[in-house]
């Protein structure tokens, strides 16, 4: 669990392309806002 104001931990991702994106790529280059929508794309 991560707290309000605490960094998130490092991870990696898959992007549209199929290139892996990782979070301490963008470090020091771009804001990054992390949203999660547990029911999108679900029909639940």
């Amino acid at each position: 669990m991560v707290d309000v104001g605490q960094q998130a931990p490092d991870f990696s991702l898959p992007a549209q392309d199929l290139s892996t994106v990782t979070l301490s790529g963008y470090k020091g280059k771009k804001n990054v806002v992390l949203s999660f929508h547990i029911f999108s794309f679900t029909g639940g």
